[in-house]
């Protein structure tokens, strides 16, 4: 008899045991974030899991600002026993397009367990540029792989040293494929490059063949480079997030096949280029990298005046090529004449053909004494890219011819003219440079008073003016605070907008306003009954309800609401239909508030 009380001790305290061992592993709560890589490209997709071995309530994902969310959130749970021991796992997964390049941040996510909140440790992640080969198993865009293509023309993969080249980026579509918007998610970088993109008014839908086969295409961006490095120079590509309308099995009862969105990273690819130096034989002193066709100009304003009158000496060229990355040559003038530093300008325009215009160096001359002065001959020289040789353009020389002033007793300047020493000197006065605009500052000489003013009658009145005012205000809230049923119907409207303020945020984003939305229903439950509700059915939260004299209408609109959040993820949903069902969720909200008792 001793023996079986000891056995029948013996199970109870194995039992005991059991139960304790099972209720100390169900306590320690494990909730962590998982990703599929820690480096990728930006043409590939991220996952991102949120693990958990209880269930819990109001789970936050974190806010992915440097991504795009394309997927989810899809749920997972799995409940299995292995020894007797109860195993649970449930898992939040969100697909994720990289925005731009860069090393980031996933940041935490929270939940609530047990009444406790429980964080994820923050991961972070490198976004490199575009891979040739990515990983895009997991991603539904795959199945428009072979529909649609980005390319980059280049007009010239060899060209000389600050030779123009262009770069079309054309997006080719198949004729049974569309796309429904777009955005540039890659900029490259044109490094030994400089760069000017050309700006495209609309975009005009083109038909043309791609290998081979009809497709349409549009041309998103032009740009015109100017390699500034000679050898081999990588050309970054650009990326672009598409979305993509793909046909499906699916038919309509017309028998029209049905179409479904999906999202595709796309990428031009690099491009190499070889820029060749610029011949070594033949190439002047004074050549300072102008390359292109060009005409070259010495010009001045007037060729004779008096002395201490001005004149201005513009050195120009005009023409096509890379005005804007090389230096004018310099005047060289005799020391009689008084010489300001030159104002430069520029009326340059690019297009595919590069730049075209004309650059100028202006030169402000005064004359001191009178005689004739030379302005010596100057030259320019630039490489032509049609006979692929180095030319020369002299200005020729130009007299000014000063008619009247002061004689220049001096021999600095040897090659001015003789003069007539017999005149009397012209004083130079301070009108010599009367034809330059200044700037003044002029104040009145007549006093202004405040007595009697404008501000002097608004200070006095404006006080008595706000009597009147004070007491319209006072008597206006007097009203508000006595209507009851005013005041009720609005502190309903400001509580729906308060639940279904993340709701939104999030509008024109189906899968984040979705979540956001049924998170708003059930916290409003939750805070007017008291209770979790992640564990009720639709049928209990519909008996509490009308327990507290709800109207079986707004039940029936408050469950109608919770039914369109589960299925909205799964189904297309315009930004007009996001609009109703928000607009329908804080009508609802509003209405329950109002009866609830």
């Amino acid at each position: 008899m001793n023996s079986y009380l000891e056995m029948k001790l013996l199970k109870h305290i194995t039992l005991i045991l059991i139960v304790l061992s099972t209720s100390f592993a169900s306590a320690q709560v494990s909730f962590e974030a998982k990703v599929s890589k820690k480096k990728l490209g930006i043409n590939e997709r991220l996952r991102v899991d949120f693990e958990m071995n209880q269930d819990g309530d109001n789970f936050n994902p974190p806010d992915f600002e440097n991504f795009t969310v394309i997927g989810g959130p899809n749920q997972a749970v799995s409940t299995s026993w292995i020894n007797g021991k109860r195993s649970y796992k449930k898992t939040y997964s969100y697909f994720l397009s990289p925005k731009k390049r860069g090393s980031f941040r996933i940041n935490q996510a929270t939940i609530e367990i047990d009444g406790e909140i429980y964080k994820t440790t923050p991961i972070n992640v490198v976004v490199t540029a575009a891979v040739n080969n990515p990983n895009d198993e997991n991603n539904p865009e795959t199945i428009a792989e072979d529909n649609i293509h980005l390319i980059a023309e280049v007009s010239n993969t060899n060209p000389y040293l600050n030779e123009a080249i262009t770069v079309v980026y054309k997006l080719y579509v198949s004729p049974d494929t569309g796309v429904s918007n777009w955005r540039e998610i890659d900029n490259p970088r044109y490094n030994d490059f400089w760069s000017q993109n050309i700006d495209i008014k609309g975009l005009k839908v083109q038909n043309g063949t791609f290998k081979g086969e009809d497709y349409r295409f549009v041309v998103l961006r032009k740009t015109v480079l100017y390699p500034q490095k000679t050898g081999k120079l990588e050309i970054e590509p650009l990326s672009l997030d598409v979305t993509i309308e793909v046909p499906t099995n699916r038919r309509d009862i017309f028998g029209g096949r049905l179409m479904t969105q999906v999202h595709k990273t796309i990428s031009a690819g690099s491009r190499s280029i070889n820029v060749k130096e610029l011949p070594i034989a033949g190439k002047p002193n004074d050549f300072t990298g102008a390359v292109g066709d060009f005409q070259f100009n010495v010009i001045t304003s007037k060729t004779e005046l008096n002395a201490s009158e001005s004149l201005q000496a513009r050195v120009e060229v005009k023409g096509n090529g890379n005005l804007k990355l090389f230096e004018l040559p310099k005047l060289t003038l005799p020391s009689s004449l008084e010489v300001y530093e030159p104002e430069h300008a520029e009326n340059v325009s690019t297009n595919l053909n590069g730049m075209q215009g004309s650059i100028s160096d202006a030169y402000t001359i005064v004359p001191q004494y009178k005689g004739k002065y030379p302005i010596p001959s100057i030259s320019f020289s630039y490489f032509d890219l049609k006979t692929k040789s180095y030319k020369r353009i002299s200005s020729g020389e130009i007299v000014i011819n000063v008619l009247e002033g002061p004689t220049n007793t001096t021999s600095s300047d040897n090659n001015i003219a003789s003069v007539n020493n017999g005149k009397q000197p012209v004083v130079v006065n301070s009108q010599q440079f009367a034809f330059i605009k200044t700037d003044a500052n002029l104040t009145s000489v007549k006093p202004n008073y405040f007595f009697k003013s404008t501000g002097f009658w608004t200070g006095l009145l404006l006080p008595l003016l706000a009597i009147p005012l004070a007491i319209i205000i006072r008597k206006k809230k007097q009203e508000r605070d006595a209507d009851i049923v005013g005041n009720k119907i609005r502190k309903a409207d400001k509580l729906a907008k308060r639940y279904l303020g993340e709701a939104k945020k999030a509008l024109g984003k189906k899968e984040a306003f979705y979540v956001a939305l049924e998170k708003a229903l059930h916290n409003y439950l939750k805070a007017k009954l008291n209770i979790e509700t992640s564990d009720l059915s639709k049928d209990k939260i519909e008996k509490l309800l009308v327990s507290r004299q709800v109207s079986h209408a707004e039940v029936s609109e408050f469950k109608g609401n919770l039914k369109n959040c589960e299925l909205a993820r799964y189904t297309p949903i315009t930004n007009v239909e996001m609009q109703q069902d928000y607009d329908k969720a804080a009508k609802t909200i509003s209405a329950i508030d109002k009866q609830f008792k």
